[in-house]
C-alpha cells in the first residue's frame, strides 16, 4: 500500500491512525500542501480533486478519509472500527460525519487560504472564523457524547473506533488555533485518553517525517 498524505492534514491523520490500529503499514508519499504539490499533474493523475489522503492498494486508488478507513476495516476486519450492531454503527458514523463533514470542511487549509488570499482577510479574522466554527461544531459534539448511553471511555464504548479516529485530529487542530476547549470536557477527556494509545500518539503530525 502507498499513502499520499501531509503531516498536518486532518484527513491524512485519520488514515494514519486507522492503519496503526489495524497494525498495517504503507509506503508514504508526502504531498506538501503549503507548497502546492497537490496541484501538480503527477498528483492530480492520482486524485483529480487535488486533496489528500489517497491510498493506493494493489493498484487501486481509494479516496476520501472515511471511505479509506471503512475500506481498511472491510479488508482487515480485526480490530473492527465499527460496532457489531446496526444502531451502534449508525451512531459511530454520525459522530464521524459530524466532525469530518460539518466541522472540518469549514476550516480546511484551502478555505483558510481563500479567506486570507482572495478575500484579503487579516490573520486574526481568519482565526476568529476558525474558532467560531469549531465552537459551533464542538458544542453539538459535546451534546452527542455527554451522558449518552453509547459513550464510554471513548466516543462509543471502550474500544477506539472510527469516531475516535476523527475526533483526535480535530482536537489537535483546535488546540493549534488556540480554541477554548473548556466548554467541552467530554470531548477533551476522550481525546486525551486516546492520545495515550500508541496508535494515536504515533500518528501525530509532529512525529511524521515530513513535519520537518
Amino acid at each position: 500500500m502507498k499513502l499520499y498524505g501531509y503531516f498536518r492534514s486532518s484527513a491524512a491523520y485519520r488514515v494514519r491512525i486507522a492503519l496503526n490500529l489495524k497494525g498495517l503499514s504503507a509506503d508514504n508519499e508526502y504531498i506538501h500542501l503549503q507548497k502546492g504539490a497537490q496541484t501538480m499533474s503527477d498528483y492530480l493523475s492520482v486524485n483529480p480533486q487535488g486533496l489528500v489522503p489517497a491510498l493506493v492498494d494493489d493498484g487501486n486508488v481509494i479516496l476520501q478519509s472515511l471511505a479509506i478507513c471503512e475500506y481498511l476495516d472491510e479488508q482487515h476486519p480485526e480490530p473492527p472500527l465499527l460496532p457489531a450492531d446496526a444502531l451502534g454503527r449508525a451512531r459511530v458514523r454520525a459522530l464521524s460525519q459530524a466532525i469530518a463533514c460539518e466541522i472540518h470542511p469549514l476550516n480546511n487549509l484551502r478555505v483558510l487560504k481563500y479567506l486570507t488570499g482572495e478575500l484579503g482577510l487579516a490573520d486574526d479574522v481568519k482565526s476568529r472564523w476558525y474558532q467560531h466554527w469549531v465552537a459551533e461544531g464542538f458544542r453539538g459534539l459535546e451534546g452527542l457524547l455527554t451522558d449518552r448511553p453509547g459513550t464510554g471511555k471513548y466516543c462509543h464504548g471502550n474500544t477506539p473506533g472510527l469516531a475516535d479516529i476523527c475526533l483526535v485530529p480535530q482536537v489537535f487542530n483546535a488546540r493549534r488555533f488556540d480554541c477554548d476547549l473548556t466548554p467541552y470536557p467530554t470531548v477533551v477527556r476522550i481525546a486525551n485518553s486516546l492520545n495515550e494509545l500508541p496508535a494515536f500518539a504515533d500518528a501525530a503530525p509532529e512525529k511524521q517525517p515530513d513535519a520537518a
